[in-house]
């Protein structure tokens, strides 16, 4: 469903935009599309007034293993793989948040933050489209914050699962457009 409006107090979440998840493969945009598409996102945000949520992740250590048939690799992630990219330019008024499983919302300070800002409505970008970004829209939903989706602003390591969660799940849960119209909506 395109963009029919968005909340006066409608706050940015990015998700993951960092390091370690920028640099992989992703599909169908590129990381510097996706960067692209995100900063402006950002800068008009910024011009609005309207707050912006940057969500790193750093996986929690599992205290039950894996099963021994999951095809999930392990990886070591190192500290600055969390590092926010530079492109995004990080203010003392954004909202920082480290998430530990897929959804920004679960056990984190993230809805309290929002609330404390009267914020209503979000809108989502990031990566990856079938995890982070999708394990928060279901937490944002869930919550009852009016979602808008950037759907050109967001990638994934998995083209079929972008699709799914684009096609799919996103259309169910909130409205889905191009950075184009939601900045023609900031203005």
């Amino acid at each position: 469903m395109p963009i029919t409006k968005l909340d006066p107090k409608t706050a940015l979440v990015l998700i993951e935009l960092q390091k370690l998840v920028v640099s992989r493969t992703l599909a169908p945009f590129t990381a510097e599309h996706l960067i692209k598409n995100s900063v402006s996102l950002v800068s008009a945000f910024r011009k609005a007034g309207l707050p912006i949520v940057i969500v790193n992740v750093m996986p929690a250590q599992r205290t039950v293993p894996l099963r021994s048939d999951t095809k999930m690799p392990v990886m070591q992630f190192q500290k600055e793989w969390a590092d926010i990219i530079p492109e995004i330019e990080v203010h003392p008024d954004d909202i920082l948040i480290t998430k530990h499983t897929w959804s920004a919302f679960y056990s984190t300070s993230l809805d309290e933050e929002l609330q404390k800002r009267g914020v209503t409505g979000i809108v989502l970008a990031g990566v990856a489209t079938s995890i982070g970004v999708e394990g928060s829209a279901r937490g944002a939903y869930e919550r009852g914050y009016n979602i808008t989706f950037a759907s050109d602003a967001m990638s994934d390591t998995n083209e079929k699962a972008h699709e799914n969660s684009l096609t799919v799940i996103f259309p169910r849960i909130g409205e889905v457009d191009s950075t184009k119209a939601i900045l023609e909506y900031l203005d």
